[in-house]
């Protein structure tokens, strides 16, 4: 066996999990830090835990949460639609000389 190339193993290596558990097993790290260890994982437990990784579960809660608040029909998309057109038609002057008055107007604030 060649000399110097196997990793250091540690014998009382410390392993910490995220519900506070701690124990020592032999490893080529000091100490290791996990999510789940057999003293809260549901398979020895056998209570059923979400094991949320990075907020994953809470982001896809929060999605289908906001999916399930703005659920309008097309029909209904076409007519809001529809009704802004008509508002931006409305605000537009109808004449020259009025869209020369908020030319004015405009170049005024402006300067102001």
């Amino acid at each position: 066996m060649k000399a110097k190339i196997h990793p250091r193993t540690y014998f009382n290596a410390k392993v910490s999990c995220a519900c506070g558990n701690i124990f020592t097993t032999a490893s080529t790290l000091q100490q290791i830090t996990v999510e789940v260890c057999s003293a809260c994982h549901p398979f020895y437990t056998g209570q059923m835990k979400y094991v949320d990784t990075a907020g994953r579960v809470t982001a896809f809660k929060q999605r289908k949460a906001k999916a399930q608040k703005k659920v309008i029909s097309k029909t209904e998309k076409r007519k809001l639609k529809h009704q802004k057109k008509i508002e931006k038609e409305l605000k537009k002057p109808e004449t020259l000389g009025e869209l020369r008055k908020k030319a004015k107007e405009k170049k005024k604030k402006k300067e102001s």
